[in-house]
């Protein structure tokens, strides 16, 4: 338990966000909503996931603001969960998470699902860190600094 405060009150984003969205049945739901899932009994059928967990799960990223819960929309008495702002940006990173897993975690010739843009049908092209004049970055071109959350510090 310990271990878990820290994590909850790490000064490390990283560590932070896996505490609260990491665990694999979070992001996996947080992925079926963007394929517009968005009722219980549809993200309990799409993921196989026993429902005690499934409720804990939605009600955990309910309470950080992933999700907000409404009527549906359909005027029916269900409810569904509706990604929010702070659930809608963690696109980017479920995209990451995709795009590592096409590169390495498939064998020549292995069946995957890729990611397309509804425009134009292509996949979306590989998410790159560059700079703010746009080059690429590697992890040897950053460093961290700490500073005051919603205070940017000097570079």
């Amino acid at each position: 338990m310990a271990k878990q405060e820290a994590l909850r009150t790490s000064e490390c984003p990283v560590a932070r966000t896996l505490e609260s969205i990491g665990e694999r049945w979070c992001l996996m739901i947080i992925r079926e909503a963007f394929d517009d899932v968005r009722r219980f009994s549809e993200f309990q059928k799409n993921l196989g996931l026993a429902k005690n967990i499934l409720a804990a799960r939605l009600k955990h990223l309910v309470e950080i603001g992933v999700f907000d819960v409404c009527p549906a929309s359909d005027g029916s008495a269900y409810k569904e969960y509706i990604l929010t702002e702070r659930g809608r940006s963690v696109f980017p990173i479920l995209v990451a998470m995709r795009q590592w897993g096409e590169r390495y975690m498939f064998e020549k010739g292995e069946i995957h699902s890729v990611l397309l843009d509804k425009e134009n049908g292509e996949p979306l092209p590989v998410l790159e860190v560059c700079s703010s004049q746009g080059a690429r970055l590697e992890p040897a071109d950053c460093y961290r600094q700490r500073v005051v959350a919603g205070v940017r510090g000097e570079e």
